[in-house]
Formats: structure tokens, C-alpha cells, sequence
């Protein structure tokens, strides 16, 4: 993504009241009541934020207010795909909805100078769950490319869990948008 892009998606951002930053290992106990606070996403261990945000800080981002951890974002580079930023969770405290903060997290991502080549996002998302298919929709829209849907996860293969199905967004290829 070019400079001109990341300034744009920053500049469009309408949580700036929120401190949107890279996650240290201090807020992964506050990620895990996060998580926990935002159903229906599923619950990892404290373990697994330790990780994230211990392993993987670069491609994750906490929102905060104050002392307040209001958001986050988990993602990463999968192995051999250097243009592809997969998006594993976006968690957003009711306190915080309606107020575009999982957008906004995305895009401190994707203007990351450290994401630079990134032309392509991943996510799963769940049939039911309207709000992150809403924002991922506007998220495609304002990178000036499309989204496609294709199964990825079938219920059964969560084991005896209550799961849904978990659909595979694919959004790009984007790049430079004309301005």
C-alpha cells in the first residue's frame, strides 16, 4: 500500500479519540476480558494473547482509552503469502460500538510501514454476524475493491462445540486508488 493510500484511510478514521497502538505482553489479560466481554467470538486462552501480542505485535493493535482497552485486532502473514494479512479476530467492547473503532483499527494496520506490500486481506466470519460483514463491505469499498465469500470451516469441524459455519472473506487485490 502506498503512502498516499495509508494517508488517506488515516485521515478518514472516526475514533481518534481512541490510542491505537502496537499490543505489548502487559495487555493480554485485558484482551482476554475483552474477548470475553464480546460474544460471539470465541475465547482463547490468556496464553494465546500472550502470544499475539509477545509474537505477533506487529500485526495486532489494541484500542485505548486510558488505562482501557476498548478494541483489538489479531492478524498475521501467513507462511508464504507476503501480500496477504490475515484477520483473525475483531474485538470491540460495547461501549465503544458504532463508533467505527474496528475499521479504524484495520486501517492503523494496513498503514503500517511494515505492511507495506500488503494487496490482500483474510478473515472468517460467521453467517450470522451482520456487524463485521457491514465492516469488512465498507472496509473493501474504501480500499476500491471487492469482496468475495467462499466456504472455509464447516460447523462439524469444531467437535462437539456449538459452532457456526465459518465463511472465508476475501478482500482484493488493492492498491493505489485514484484520488
Amino acid at each position: 500500500m502506498t503512502a498516499a493510500i495509508a494517508d488517506r484511510i488515516l485521515s478518514s478514521s472516526p475514533s481518534a479519540a481512541a490510542v491505537l497502538r502496537r499490543p505489548g505482553r502487559s495487555d493480554a489479560a485485558g484482551v482476554h476480558r475483552l474477548v470475553a466481554d464480546c460474544p460471539p467470538l470465541d475465547l482463547n486462552s490468556v496464553y494465546a494473547y500472550l502470544l499475539l501480542c509477545e509474537h505477533f505485535r506487529d500485526t495486532c493493535v489494541v484500542a485505548c482509552h486510558g488505562k482501557r482497552i476498548d478494541g483489538f485486532v489479531s492478524a498475521y502473514v501467513p507462511p508464504g503469502r507476503p501480500d496477504l494479512l490475515f484477520i483473525w479476530q475483531v474485538a470491540v467492547h460495547g461501549r465503544a460500538r458504532g463508533q467505527s473503532l474496528g475499521k479504524a483499527m484495520l486501517r492503523e494496520l494496513l498503514a503500517r510501514p511494515a505492511l507495506q506490500s500488503i494487496r490482500h486481506l483474510e478473515t472468517t466470519v460467521g453467517p450470522t454476524n451482520q456487524a463485521s460483514r457491514r465492516m469488512f463491505a465498507g472496509l473493501a469499498r474504501e480500499l476500491g475493491t471487492c469482496s468475495i465469500e467462499e466456504p472455509l470451516f464447516d460447523r462439524t469441524l469444531f467437535g462437539a462445540d456449538e459452532h457456526e459455519d465459518e465463511m472465508l472473506l476475501k478482500i482484493g487485490p488493492f492498491g493505489e486508488r485514484p484520488v
